[in-house]
């Protein structure tokens, strides 16, 4: 970038901030806080997209600004830069350091494209639906984490190693969290938010809300969603697009490798336990209630650096070791959750939810793109489960108030909540961190915003209107 581009970019970003703060209407957001809050997130967002600084840097500025204009408790802010997501993602980046310091990123890569195959199609499809089949049932950042740094060693075994650089690469990372995101939707499992849902329904009936009805009512939702993202993906994708070589090549590469060490082994072992762990958490949460996911990952990754060579050295040394983990992962992540905890805890989403509630809507189509619309552009700049947190009582106390079924409302609100593509928070921040461009993932994030809003709509309504059972648990 250009040094004169990059100061405009660089002051584009606290001019946006104080544009917020000073012409945002005090009449709709009467405390400096709350315009203060929302001039932080549209920074970020400019400093992201534009890369006027590094990512990581502009992940920080939560903190930074909280502390000169206070619009939540600094405790609040913090918090989310240590939480255990970041230890997640931290423990599964140095499991994955170790997968370069044994050889066994190498082994992993030749195995993956002599399975798949090297066109770049079948590659997309295979790695965005296996992302959202796992995350059907599992954590939502568990899957993201475990996935990306796999597609990750394929692409460098390929020498689509410089994501930003990459159009292979790009758009196959941005494609793993959008399958994340799809496949979330699908069971409670597939994260907190849809629990939080799930205990809204609860409420309402004042009946246990089975898993499988969810399952029921959201699978046409479901498989017209990944047959439109798959459109989506494949639009500019040629059929002859390919990562180099073939699967018959791949294979013959992976048959040239030594056999697999025990160092391989061993690493390979402990990124598999973590992730059973994580995968398998209904069964021993009981007898082990604090042996959450990021803990596991973590324990995991600490017992890594008691492995030796036969020679007696170290596989892990952490000198070494701390200059290959992917840190603007972890601080983008946490960035992204800071920015959600000031405009939640500033009360910024309440306005925005009574604001909806004044619209005068009447339960129709509008209502549907309203609520549709707003809970994924609410995704975007805060987490899913805030959204889902917010938004929820929202859209039940508007729908109550005229004197509608609450119940397939909850249920078109929680689409939106699932949803959400254009920034890099949440589980977005993965891929950035792997050096996925915030602006690419702009540029087609947008795009598929528009589509998918308009789409779920028209869905959503006509399951509203024609399909009873949607109104019911």
């Amino acid at each position: 970038m250009k040094r004169n581009n990059r100061m405009i970019f660089v002051a584009g970003g606290p001019l946006l901030f104080l544009i917020c703060c000073v012409c945002l209407p005090a009449s709709v957001f009467p405390a400096l806080a709350e315009r203060a809050a929302i001039g932080t997130v549209v920074w970020m967002a400019f400093w992201w997209v534009t890369s006027a600084v590094d990512y990581a840097v502009t992940a920080f500025l939560p903190i930074a600004v909280n502390a000169i204009i206070p619009m939540c408790t600094m405790s609040s802010v913090i918090a989310n830069y240590a939480s255990e997501t970041i230890l997640l993602l931290l423990g599964a980046s140095i499991l994955t350091v170790s997968w370069e310091e044994t050889g066994l990123d190498k082994r992993i890569a030749a195995g993956f494209l002599g399975f798949v195959g090297d066109n770049f199609r079948a590659q997309l499809v295979f790695w965005f639906l296996l992302s959202t089949l796992l995350s059907t049932v599992l954590p939502n950042a568990v899957v993201c984490a475990t996935v990306t740094p796999i597609a990750v060693s394929m692409l460098k075994y390929v020498g689509e190693g410089d994501i930003s650089k990459s159009r292979f690469g790009s758009k196959l990372l941005l494609y793993i969290a959008y399958g994340v995101g799809i496949g979330g939707l699908a069971s409670p499992l597939g994260g907190a938010m849809n629990l939080v849902t799930v205990e809204y329904l609860e409420q309402l009936t004042g009946e246990e809300y089975l898993y499988v009805s969810w399952v029921a009512h959201f699978l046409p939702i479901m498989l017209i969603l990944i047959v439109s993202n798959l459109l989506f993906m494949l639009r500019n994708v040629s059929k002859t697009d390919s990562l180099g070589g073939s699967r018959e090549y791949f294979r013959m590469e992976y048959r040239k490798l030594e056999k697999m060490s025990f160092e391989e082994k061993c690493v390979l072992v402990l990124f598999l336990a973590a992730t059973v762990l994580s995968f398998t958490r209904q069964l021993y949460q009981t007898l082990l209630p604090g042996l959450k996911p990021a803990y596991s990952f973590i324990i995991c990754a600490v017992i890594s650096f008691l492995i030796t060579r036969k020679d007696g050295s170290r596989v892990m040394v952490w000198k070494s070791v701390q200059t290959k983990i992917v840190w603007e992962l972890i601080y983008v992540f946490a960035g992204g959750l800071a920015a959600g905890t000031l405009i939640n805890d500033s009360g910024v989403a309440q306005i925005i939810g009574e604001l909806v509630a004044g619209l005068g809507l009447t339960g129709g189509l509008v209502t549907v793109f309203v609520i549709v619309a707003l809970t994924i552009l609410l995704s975007d700049v805060t987490s899913n489960t805030a959204t889902a947190a917010v938004a929820i009582p929202i859209v039940i106390s508007i729908i109550q108030g005229i004197d509608r079924n609450p119940i397939p409302y909850v249920y078109i609100a929680s689409v939106g909540v699932n949803l959400s593509y254009m920034l890099p928070t949440s589980i977005r921040a993965i891929p950035v961190g792997y050096g996925l461009e915030p602006g690419y993932m702009l540029k087609e994030g947008w795009k598929m915003t528009v589509m998918i809003v308009l789409l779920m709509t028209a869905v959503c309504f006509l399951l509203l209107k024609y399909w009873p059972a949607f109104s019911t648990i």
